[in-house]
């Protein structure tokens, strides 16, 4: 395959990137991303997490799933996936440094039984911005309200759901070495991605689009 640009997205920060319909979008890397996508020719029909979970009657996706727009098209397919340790994320928003405040301030469940408290423990370790500042940011220029920004595919964010309560357990599974996931797009498709800050975890990744 041919690459046709590579970009690295820095620790608490975000990019975006145009998939033409066909080409191969790859994100690469070890800590969380937050991944949005949007129909390029019409950017109000975006990634949908509930459809995407309708359509294939699954709360987990894989190498052979796709992503699902609002208006129900199949917006990305998912052609291989390296991770093996755990599993992605169609359940959570984004962080922000709202978010973190409000778990600071009692105002947000930090933790249920049996989970991992991933959020800042003091005031001073709240970063100023998270996840959804970092789309807003990636998304500049481009006409997206704030609030239209979808909620996301989270990339290598294992959760725990109990079958019983529903409630989510955060976990610290990620992938051991640089994990991979590869999408191709069956539209054109403006992707934006937020290596997420993780509470001093995060890492930079890297999105390469490629055409067979």
């Amino acid at each position: 395959m041919k690459v046709l640009q590579s970009v690295v997205v820095p620790k608490n920060s975000g990019k975006s990137v145009v998939v033409k319909q066909g080409q191969i979008l790859r994100v690469a890397g070890r800590t969380i991303v937050d991944f949005v996508a949007f129909n390029e020719h019409n950017l109000r029909e975006r990634f949908d997490q509930a459809r995407t979970k309708t359509n294939q009657v699954k709360l987990f996706i894989s190498a052979g799933d796709q992503l699902f727009s609002k208006h129900n098209n199949a917006m990305l397919t998912i052609v291989e996936d390296s991770f093996k340790e755990g599993r992605h994320d169609l359940q959570k928003g984004m962080c922000s440094r709202k978010r973190f405040e409000m778990v600071a301030k009692g105002l947000a469940q930090r933790k249920f039984a049996g989970g991992v408290d991933l959020n800042p423990k003091r005031a001073e370790e709240i970063p100023d911005h998270g996840c959804w500042e970092n789309l807003i940011d990636a998304l500049k220029g481009r006409g997206i309200a704030d609030e239209d920004i979808p909620s996301p595919f989270n990339i290598w964010q294992t959760m725990k759901i109990d079958p019983d309560t529903g409630a989510m357990l955060d976990t610290t599974v990620r992938p051991k070495e640089e994990a991979h996931i590869d999408f191709r797009a069956e539209m054109d498709c403006l992707v934006a991605v937020s290596a997420c800050p993780e509470s001093g975890r995060g890492q930079a990744i890297r999105l390469e689009v490629y055409e067979e």
